[in-house]
């Protein structure tokens, strides 16, 4: 059962490109109408989504503007498991990190000291991995270079963070542990065991009182982010069967990436954005928070799951038999553009990195199966999340291929009757008069871009803000070869099993000096 559903979204998505060409040429006058009524959705998709987006933006505007810790002291909390102080919640936060620079994990512990929140009450550990310690040492050694990056690095946070917090503490995660892939899930599930082995565990705080945020080494937060976070956890109908989603802004590099790469990361921003609006189709993805102790019960993260993110919210809802949930907080954390030293190389990271995205895939055979499972999950829960869930990777892999490359193609093969037909001749003129009136999504997205800017580098001018509202022609182009292609270059693989499955790929960090 579970490799039938592993081959089922690339299937699927498959059979509909490959439909839409036969038909085509079969029965363009179906198909013709077919791609007219789905521009027409696709229209009424994108007005959904600007409508959706800018509640979004809205909401977290209004947020920032909050002093989060002030609410959290004018508050008066009667939880459902006898937390009424908000000063007994800890956060343990989790860093892993494989070979980033210790520029990047610099700045994500400038940000984190500098929080509006109690230093002790957290807890953090910086996650490494030994096969990078073991990696970098080799390469010291084979240099003389002398101390290998990795420890370096995790050295120096150490003495120049380990004494702002609680408790401070450094793992290794062992290389080749049996049941495990190489990859975040395994190491931060390392991570928190050590941490509730070491620290939690002898001091006897509760589990029930901590909240445990796993960051990606290059997330950035603002000064209150923990403050809101801890009262929407306070807030919560069910605090303790939810996980917390802030909004994922990949601008910290913003002014160092390419034109097509700044769109790419505005418009993964933006999609994140339109989700907190609709709480009913929310996952965790990235950097997100949850309560410890459904993290004990569960048993950490699946340490053979490239999607870890997403799939702990799956883990969760199939073991709490579909009492699970993500709160959206309607709060920024900062994370880095996906660029690299060069033109090319980020062309190829950036693929890569929509590719292991689109891999995500994998949580639908994970999800599918264990709802044949589990007798407890409603019927119509099963039904809503597993059509949805599979709908979405579905429109991922297809929808823009079907929109900008397919639409043509009853007029190219669709024989000299119907060439020479009415419907021929208005095809053309009424799915570009559709996609021009589509353009209101991309005019909203230019706009939300520039107001989203961080603050300017030295050598930004005046005339570079035209450069970044004609970035968004690239849209169609980037949500083809960065968003179909990888989507179902994704499914594929995982159809196909085998050697063409996906392992862990580490998003390469970089920063230019001086910029």
């Amino acid at each position: 059962m579970y490799r039938m559903f592993e081959i089922f979204p690339g299937f699927i998505s498959w059979a509909t490109l490959i439909a839409i060409v036969l038909l085509s040429w079969q029965f363009p006058e179906g198909i013709a109408i077919f791609i007219i009524l789905f521009d027409i959705y696709w229209l009424l998709k994108t007005i959904y989504f600007s409508l959706h987006l800018r509640i979004s933006f809205n909401k977290m505007k209004e947020n920032m503007k909050i002093n989060w810790l002030q609410e959290l002291e004018n508050g008066k909390w009667k939880m459902e498991n006898g937390i009424s102080n908000w000063r007994d919640i800890y956060h343990l936060v989790i860093l892993p990190m494989y070979n980033e620079p210790y520029e990047v994990v610099k700045e994500t512990f400038e940000a984190l000291v500098k929080s509006n929140y109690p230093l002790d009450k957290f807890i953090v550990v910086l996650a490494t991995e030994e096969r990078a310690l073991r990696q970098n040492s080799g390469q010291a050694a084979s240099t003389g270079s002398g101390q290998a990056g990795v420890e370096q690095t995790a050295q120096k946070i150490q003495e120049e963070f380990g004494n702002k917090f609680f408790k401070f503490l450094t793992t290794a995660h062992p290389e080749n542990l049996a049941g495990e892939i190489p990859g975040k899930g395994s190491n931060q599930a390392w991570a928190a065991e050590e941490v509730k082995n070491k620290i939690i565990d002898p001091l006897n705080i509760p589990y029930k009182n901590i909240l445990v945020s796993v960051f990606d080494i290059d997330t950035q937060v603002l000064p209150d982010y923990f403050g809101i976070l801890t009262y929407h956890f306070l807030t919560a109908e069910h605090p303790q069967q939810s996980s917390y989603q802030p909004v994922p802004i990949f601008l910290n590099n913003i002014y160092q990436a390419p034109a097509f790469a700044r769109v790419i990361s505005f418009s993964s921003t933006f999609w994140h954005m339109i989700q907190q609006a609709r709480p009913h189709r929310l996952t965790t993805f990235s950097s997100h928070s949850m309560p410890f102790k459904a993290l004990v019960e569960i048993g950490f993260w699946q340490k053979n799951a490239v999607s870890e993110d997403s799939r702990i919210f799956w883990q969760c809802y199939l073991h709490y038999n579909g009492d699970w949930r993500v709160v959206p907080i309607n709060y920024p954390v900062y994370m880095d553009a996906n660029v690299a030293p060069g033109f090319w190389q980020t062309a190829v990271n950036q693929y890569k990195q929509q590719r292991r995205w689109g891999w995500g895939a994998e949580n639908i055979p994970y999800l599918l199966t264990g709802f044949a499972k589990n007798k407890l999950i409603p019927f119509s829960k099963k039904l809503y999340w597993g059509f949805n869930y599979t709908e979405g990777f579905h429109s991922w892999a297809t929808n823009a291929l079907i929109i900008f490359t397919l639409g043509w193609l009853p007029v190219i093969i669709g024989g000299s009757t119907f060439r020479f037909s009415l419907l021929s001749y208005n095809l053309p003129i009424m799915t570009r008069n559709i996609m021009n009136f589509s353009m209101i999504g991309i005019i909203s997205s230019a706009f939300l871009s520039m107001v989203l800017l961080p603050p300017k580098p030295k050598n930004f001018k005046k005339t570079d803000y035209i450069w970044y509202v004609i970035q968004w022609l690239l849209m169609p182009a980037t949500i083809i070869l960065f968003g179909s292609i990888p989507a179902l270059d994704a499914q594929t693989r995982l159809m196909l099993s085998g050697k063409w499955r996906l392992g862990f790929w580490v998003t390469p960090k970089h920063r230019k000096t001086g910029v």
